[in-house]
């Protein structure tokens, strides 16, 4: 499917950046960041994934999902900072790192639209969201995966964006049912991407998480 590929390969969100510069929170009259073809194909992707009842939290603790930040990929860099360097613009690193440690650059914020100047100095200010959250991703089939699988989910490039972090703490462990980010046109894009880690790791979804992936991608179908 062109959807899972451009997602897989890391593309998708980067192709999207024009549209995420745009400035404004607030506007809702900013076209849709999917393509009506785009946004049919994650229905299409969203109407596989299996539908079941929110299997709760129990047993749920962070340490299940293997060292935070940890070098998955083995490039020498944990991936917190591997993806402040993917996110960010005007990147500085510290000196004597090989590169690793992002001190310094520019977000410009998919979920709020804002542009933020991140300092290490003032490191919450930026924070990595993990798009489906470890506890709604164990409340949704990860207890049933593999203490590795799991260490990837929680590592794996598609599943994290760099965001604004106070909007990241609102947004927590909520699913889309829940929690919708402020700017409405990185809504459809962010319901992809959602739906493609699920796929990715053979998670469910429960009816209303469900309901609210297909409406938001419904209206971007029909948006053109």
């Amino acid at each position: 499917m062109l959807l899972s590929l451009i997602l897989a390969t890391g593309g998708y969100w980067a192709h999207q950046r024009g549209l995420l510069e745009l400035p404004s929170a607030e506007r809702t009259d900013e076209p849709a960041s999917l393509s009506p073809a785009e946004a049919q194909a994650a229905l299409t992707a969203l109407a596989q994934l299996p539908v079941r009842q929110d299997a709760g939290r129990n047993g749920y603790d962070r340490a299940l999902f293997g060292q935070r930040w940890a070098d998955v990929d083995h490039n020498g860099c944990d991936t917190r900072n591997d993806i402040l360097a993917r996110d960010l613009t005007q990147v500085q690193r510290k000196p004597g790192t090989r590169g690793c440690v992002v001190t310094a650059g520019v977000l410009a914020d998919p979920y709020t639209g804002r542009t933020i100047t991140f300092s290490k100095a003032d490191a919450a200010s930026v924070q990595i969201d993990h798009v489906v959250s470890l506890s709604n991703a164990w409340r949704t089939g990860a207890q049933a995966l593999s203490p590795e699988a799991r260490a990837a989910l929680a590592n794996d490039p598609l599943n994290l964006l760099a965001v604004d972090g106070p909007t990241n703490q609102d947004k927590g462990d909520k699913d889309a049912a829940q929690w919708q980010p402020p700017r409405v046109v990185a809504r459809c894009a962010l319901a992809a991407r959602q739906i493609e880690v699920k796929r990715r790791y053979s998670l469910w979804v429960d009816p209303p998480e469900r309901d609210a992936l297909e409406r938001e991608l419904r209206r971007c179908a029909t948006s053109r």
